[in-house]
């Protein structure tokens, strides 16, 4: 089904064009994805399917076609150890992992790795639990604000470019996690590490501050 909506135009484009480094990919757009998604009841043995072919598109399906409540710790650290480009870490964070229910628990072991998509994946979680977890109280988003700053001095973009999102996310949540999310970009902002100081500022700017 995702070979019959295949460009190898769209395919050669992935890398130069929207920075998606991936080793297998059918050049599928995110369009038909969803699309093609959309089409399949929940089912966790599908989505294990899908994605032990580690094919792209095959493995952003799965992110849509998964049973977030089946979704076990393991599995989260397993798929996350496969990341191999921003695009699949955020879309399975933003689909999938940030409703299973052990989502918040691996925000502080992830941030710590030192592989660059296993870490951007805590900050994409936390990002997107910012959004989309209404029932987390205020005191586990500032509890994760330390491992922001803790990790703001990674100087690969994409990692810092996932911290400041997530950072944003948070203060932006509601006014008292404003004015935490605020205080840790400040702090950051007053350092001399140049990402921890440009994760502060512009943080700083997008909270209107």
């Amino acid at each position: 089904m995702l070979e019959d909506h295949a460009s190898s135009e769209r395919r050669a484009e992935m890398g130069p064009r929207y920075g998606i480094h991936t080793r297998h990919a059918l050049g599928v757009a995110m369009s038909d994805m969803k699309r093609i998604g959309g089409r399949f009841e929940r089912s966790h043995e599908l989505a294990e399917e899908l994605w032990n072919t580690q094919v792209y598109e095959a493995r952003i399906v799965a992110s849509m076609v998964d049973e977030p409540g089946r979704v076990t710790s393991a599995q989260m650290d397993r798929w996350c150890a496969d990341f191999d480009n921003w695009a699949i870490c955020d879309t399975v964070c933003f689909n999938l992992f940030d409703r299973a229910p052990d989502a918040w628990t691996r925000l502080e072991p992830w941030s710590a790795r030192p592989e660059e998509f296993v870490k951007r994946a805590a900050f994409a979680l936390l990002w997107s639990l910012a959004l989309h977890d209404k029932e987390a109280h205020d005191a586990r988003f500032v509890a994760a604000l330390d491992l922001v700053e803790r990790e703001a001095t990674d100087d690969r973009p994409l990692v810092t470019k996932g911290i400041r999102m997530a950072l944003k996310a948070v203060g932006k949540r509601n006014p008292d996690l404003r004015a935490a999310a605020t205080a840790s970009a400040a702090r950051l902002a007053e350092l001399e590490n140049r990402p921890a100081r440009s994760i502060g500022r512009g943080t700083l700017r997008d909270l209107g501050r």
